[in-house]
């Protein structure tokens, strides 16, 4: 008997020593993949929107719009994926991570944020669960039948955005002119007693709930923008690999035929004093100049000689080309050809790398209306680098900012 106890008594003693392994293993996975008790539920509420304006450039541009509108309110930022298009028509949208291309820990220093994918797991069961989900939009559809709807899942991409996370809605509210600018208390006021968090905890925007433009106000919430490590990484080895040692100079050029029939209206002169990013050169107020079609569109020979003055003025060995169309390679390396300077674009294209390697350059020259030029200036300015403008005199971009 005592023989068979002490067997008994050692049998046991491995079964809890199995247990707490198990135990032990759990939740270093819960560390890692992370858990419902991970993340606590904000009693203020969440912030959602679809960034289906655009491509990068200015869902980038509503993003930082979008940053602040939550941090006036004080709801937590629910980050959607990114929209893309691919290359080829009737493929719809896809919807990339936001967490492919950026880190999200940066963003808690400054307010918080999840990403939609952890939302949807973790915390819209408990708090946002089918059934009741309301669609927040500016006004209701003017369509017979649905004057009480928004049209949040019409057309592309707003269907395919909702619908990568198999989100329907069963009613809708309209906000009308309350204004994003929630820095300002009687703005914040508004929102808040028209749409309490404890009635509405998650206001879910068809598009996003701020400015375009980025607003002078958000645009240094830029600095919190950090590339993710594997774009870091590739901007990294492409400048090691590929470009000479020493300075270079990276350039951006927008002159495709969609972006030239943009162009076209500066001339016609059926727009005001600006034209999608055009305030990053021109200054919110004009007061760096007005809007010209070589801003917009330079020509070939303006781009030769601007991109000899970039490499002259920082002794570079190389330029980085990113472009929409024609790189310019050859011309470019036949005017620089006494200065012995290498031309490089990336092949293939990933524009998100193309813009880390933009800002890392050691003397930018990129396009005044481009969104997407206007992401690596405001990069360059949080690291306090020089950008040129193509068809803009840079002595005037001194002129300071009047908040």
């Amino acid at each position: 008997m005592k023989f068979i106890s002490n067997a008994a008594s050692t049998a046991m003693s491995q079964m809890i020593l199995l247990f707490l392994f198990a135990l032990n293993i759990m939740d270093q996975i819960a560390m890692v993949t992370g858990n419902q008790s991970d993340i606590s539920i904000d009693p203020n509420g969440y912030i959602m929107f679809c960034p289906c304006m655009g491509r990068f450039g200015n869902q980038a541009d509503h993003y930082l719009g979008v940053i602040g509108f939550a941090k006036g309110l004080d709801r937590t930022l629910v980050l959607p994926p990114w929209v893309e298009y691919p290359p080829w028509p009737g493929r719809g949208s896809d919807q990339i991570a936001f967490d492919t291309y950026f880190k999200v820990e940066p963003l808690t220093e400054y307010h918080r944020v999840i990403t939609m994918e952890d939302f949807m797991q973790k915390l819209a069961p408990k708090i946002w669960p089918e059934g009741k989900r309301i669609g927040f939009c500016y006004s209701f559809s003017r369509e017979p039948g649905r004057e009480t709807q928004c049209n949040m899942k019409e057309g592309n991409p707003f269907g395919p955005f909702w619908d990568h996370f198999d989100i329907n809605f069963d009613s809708y509210m309209q906000y009308g002119s309350i204004g994003y600018d929630t820095m300002h208390p009687n703005v914040q006021q508004a929102w808040n007693t028209k749409f309490p968090a404890t009635e509405y905890p998650v206001l879910a925007f068809s598009g996003a709930p701020a400015s375009f433009p980025v607003t002078i106000h958000n645009k240094g919430l830029h600095r919190y923008l950090e590339w993710s490590d594997k774009i870091d990484r590739e901007a990294n080895k492409f400048i090691e690999n590929e470009l000479p040692s020493g300075a270079f100079v990276g350039i951006h050029l927008r002159h495709g035929s969609d972006w030239k029939n943009a162009c076209n209206h500066i001339t016609e002169g059926n727009i005001g004093n600006h034209l999608f990013a055009s305030p990053q050169c021109l200054g919110y107020k004009n007061q760096n100049g007005h809007l010209t079609y070589d801003m917009c569109m330079p020509g070939v020979e303006h781009i030769l000689k601007k991109t000899k003055k970039a490499v002259k003025k920082v002794k570079a060995k190389g330029v980085f080309v990113a472009t929409d169309d024609k790189p310019l390679i050859t011309e470019l390396t036949k005017s620089l050809k006494k200065m012995k300077v290498k031309v490089v674009e990336r092949r293939p294209k990933e524009p998100h790398v193309d813009l880390a390697i933009l800002a890392k350059s050691d003397l930018y020259i990129g396009n005044c209306v481009s969104s997407f030029s206007s992401f690596a200036t405001r990069e360059r300015e949080v690291s306090g680098k020089p950008t040129w403008f193509w068809g803009f005199e840079e002595k005037k971009s001194a002129t300071k900012e009047e908040l």
